[in-house]
């Protein structure tokens, strides 16, 4: 029960800071690439938070979320670095 409180906050801090640093690159005209892959970043993380909420609720053997969460990990931190990398140069 817990866990899926703190997935479930979670998740909703990730959307909010997503719908923030978008909202922000938007209003620049789409001038910062660091704000799209932040944005980007959160956006996924807040989508493995809720696949970890649906994760943790269901029985192990019926269904295994662990594969695609940390594929969509790996995706969304690799969104940042790239995001980083690139206004660095």
């Amino acid at each position: 029960m817990m866990a899926t409180i703190v997935y479930i906050l979670s998740s909703l801090t990730c959307i909010a800071c997503a719908v923030l640093l978008l909202r922000s690159w938007r209003r620049g005209g789409g001038s910062s690439k660091l704000l799209l892959c932040s944005g980007l970043c959160f956006a996924g993380l807040a989508l493995n938070n809720g696949l970890a909420t649906i994760d943790v609720n269901t029985a192990n053997d019926m269904l295994d979320l662990s594969t695609i969460r940390l594929a969509i990990s790996l995706t969304s931190v690799s969104i940042l670095i790239f995001g980083l990398t690139w206004e660095s140069v």
